[in-house]
C-alpha cells in the first residue's frame, strides 16, 4: 500500500489506466525497481463486473517476449492462437476468387511464431492478477486531475490524492491526462469504421490469418483457438453502422459475401460492435513528471494490426529507461530521463502511422490503375524472401533499437 506523508498516500509511480499498457507496465516497473518501490494503477474499471468483448489482439513475437519475461504468458498461452501463416489479397466485392497475391509464412525464428491470436478479456485478467502478486496497489478509482510540485506530482483521484514521482497516463485514445497536460494531438478521421465479431466456423483454420482488401477497406479473418475466427472488417462509417445494426439473418449473408466458404458454414458468436477508425498522435509523448503510453500517445489503422503492439513497445522502452535511471541514482521523472523514452518512441510511432495510413489510402479505393500498380508490388514482395522476412520481423517488433523486454530479457 502506498505510504502516507502530510495527509496523503504517497507512491513512486502512479499510472493512470488499467489496460494492456498501464498493467504490463506496473508489472515490469515493480519487478525492475523491486520492492521498495511503490507503483500504483488507478482506474475506476478496477471495481466494475467484466464487461462483455467481442474483441481480439494479435500479440506480435516481441509482445510475446515481453509477457513470457514479465511472468504473464503461462497464465493464457492455452488460450492464444499462433498464426502459422497468412495470406493477402486484393479484390471487389462481387469477385467469385479472391486472387492470392502475397503470403507470409509464421515464423520469426525457428519454432517461434511471428503473432498469437488472443481474445481480449482473459489477458487482461491475468495482467491484473500478475500485478496484484507482484504487489502493484490497484485503486479502483479515476485519475481526476494533477499538478507538478517541484520533484514531486500531486495525482488527485476521486478516492483521495497520491504524491508521486511520476504520472504515466494509460487512459486510452480520449486521454484525460493527456488533456489536462495541455498536449495536443494531430490526426484525422478516416472515415471508415471496424466491425468486429467472433465467428465460429465448421471447418478448421489451421492457424491461418487472411486479409482480403476490398475497395471499402481490408476485411480480417483472425485465427482464434477453437473453430472460431476474429474478424475485422472496414467500412464507411454509415455503411458500417447500417450493416452491425441489421437483423441477424441479413448480417449473416453481408457477413458469407466477404468471409466466403472455405471454412464451411459460419454463425456470428457474441456481440458484434463498431469502432470508428482514425490517426491519432500526440504532439509530445512527455510533459513534466507525466509520459504518454500506449492509445494514450498513439492510435493508427488496424490494417498492420500493430495498435497494441506499439504500445507495449512504448512499455518496453519506457520501463527500460526508468529502470536504467533508478539503479544510476537518478530521478526517473526528471525531464531528461523521459526525454529518453520520448525519443526512443517518437520516429518508430510516426514511422508506424505514415505506413498504416499509407497502406490504407493505397488499398481502401476504387481505382483500377492503384489495384494494377498495388498487385503488381505485392507478386514482387511475393517473390523476395529476403524482404517478406524483414517485414515479419518489423511487425514482430524485432527492428532497430529494440528493448529488453521485447527481446524476452529481465530489466
Amino acid at each position: 500500500m502506498a505510504e502516507q506523508s502530510n495527509g496523503r498516500d504517497r507512491a513512486d509511480v502512479v499510472i493512470g489506466g488499467a489496460g494492456f499498457a498501464g498493467l504490463a507496465l506496473a508489472i515490469a516497473l515493480r519487478q525492475g525497481l523491486g520492492p521498495d518501490v511503490t507503483v500504483v494503477v488507478a482506474d475506476p474499471g478496477l471495481g466494475a463486473a467484466p464487461r462483455e468483448d467481442a474483441r481480439a489482439s494479435a500479440i506480435a513475437a516481441g509482445a510475446r517476449r515481453l509477457f513470457e519475461t514479465i511472468g504473464v504468458w503461462d497464465a493464457v498461452a492455452a488460450e492464444a492462437q499462433p498464426i502459422l501463416d497468412m495470406v493477402v489479397t486484393d479484390s471487389r466485392l462481387g469477385d467469385a476468387v479472391k486472387p492470392v497475391f502475397l503470403t507470409f509464412a509464421g515464423e520469426v525464428e525457428p519454432g517461434e511464431p511471428f503473432a498469437h491470436m488472443i481474445e481480449n478479456r482473459p489477458l487482461v485478467e491475468a495482467l491484473a492478477a500478475k500485478a496484484r502478486e507482484v504487489g502493484v496497489t490497484l485503486r479502483p478509482s479515476a485519475v481526476a486531475g494533477f499538478a507538478v510540485e517541484g520533484e514531486r506530482v500531486s495525482v488527485r483521484c476521486d478516492d483521495g490524492v497520491l504524491a508521486a514521482g511520476l504520472l504515466i497516463a494509460a487512459d486510452g485514445a480520449r486521454s484525460r491526462l493527456r488533456e489536462l497536460a495541455g498536449i495536443p494531438i494531430f490526426g484525422w478521421s478516416y472515415g471508415q469504421s471496424a466491425i468486429v465479431a467472433t465467428v465460429v466456423h465448421e471447418r478448421d483454420h489451421g492457424g491461418r490469418a487472411e486479409e482480403h482488401f476490398l475497395p471499402a477497406g481490408p476485411f480480417a479473418i483472425l485465427p482464434l483457438k477453437g473453430r472460431r475466427s476474429s474478424i475485422v472488417w472496414t467500412e464507411e462509417e454509415q455503411a458500417a453502422e447500417r450493416i452491425v445494426e441489421l437483423p441477424d439473418d441479413l448480417f449473416h449473408a453481408e457477413l458469407e459475401q466477404r468471409f466466403g466458404l472455405h471454412l464451411g458454414d459460419i454463425a456470428v458468436a457474441g456481440p458484434r460492435r463498431v469502432h470508428p477508425l482514425g490517426l491519432t498522435v500526440a504532439r509530445a509523448f512527455v510533459a513534466e513528471r507525466l509520459a504518454l503510453v500506449g492509445d494514450a500517445a498513439h492510435v493508427i489503422h488496424p490494417i498492420a494490426g500493430q495498435g497494441l503492439n506499439l504500445g507495449l513497445r512504448d512499455v518496453a522502452a519506457l520501463a527500460e529507461t526508468i529502470v536504467d535511471a533508478a539503479r544510476l541514482g537518478l530521478d526517473f521523472g526528471a525531464a531528461n530521463v523521459l526525454e529518453r523514452y520520448q525519443r526512443w518512441r517518437r520516429f518508430d510511432t510516426m514511422a508506424m502511422g505514415i505506413a498504416t495510413d499509407g497502406l490504407n489510402r493505397l488499398f481502401s479505393n476504387r481505382s483500377d490503375a492503384l489495384r494494377l500498380v498495388r498487385d503488381v508490388g505485392l507478386g514482387l514482395v511475393d517473390r523476395l524472401p529476403a524482404l517478406k522476412r524483414l517485414f515479419i520481423r518489423e511487425a514482430a517488433g524485432l527492428v532497430g533499437e529494440v528493448p529488453k523486454l521485447l527481446r524476452g530479457e529481465a530489466l
